[in-house]
């Protein structure tokens, strides 16, 4: 299993940092945050050592994806939410703080509270919308 000794979570996974743990198999550990946005943000992080989504084996996403409903379920009963957000970032540009695959469960308490969220959505320029499936589609082969 990769690990980056430098990286914050690939050390917790190996117990040299604590952590308020949640869940844990062979592949995936789920923690409280410890810098929550509200009270039970949680992280989900595969146990090996991957910085983006897209580097990640289809195994270990999928891994990672079994134990997000069953902890949002927990949450939601244990904190007597409703609403949450699931939240996985890519890059620094993308406000990746943490250089390791995680994915957020962020409980919301109200409107304010969590994570805000400002979406500028734009428009689908049809023009561009057939050549972009293509290059997507032909990009998953």
């Amino acid at each position: 299993m990769t690990r980056d000794p430098d990286c914050i979570f690939c050390r917790i996974v190996k117990g040299e940092v604590p952590c308020y743990k949640l869940y844990e198999d062979e592949q995936v550990l789920a923690f409280l945050d410890v810098g929550p946005l509200s009270r039970g943000h949680s992280l989900i992080i595969p146990k090996a050592h991957y910085r983006t989504l897209a580097e990640m084996p289809d195994d270990l996403a999928a891994a990672c994806g079994r134990v997000a409903p069953r902890l949002c379920r927990a949450i939601m009963a244990a904190t007597g939410k409703s609403a949450s957000n699931l939240l996985q970032n890519n890059g620094r540009i993308a406000h990746q703080a943490v250089e390791h695959v995680h994915f957020h469960i962020i409980p919301k308490y109200d409107a304010e509270s969590g994570l805000g969220i400002h979406w500028p959505a734009g428009k689908l320029d049809e023009d561009e919308a057939k050549p972009l499936v293509e290059a997507i589609t032909s990009a998953m082969s």
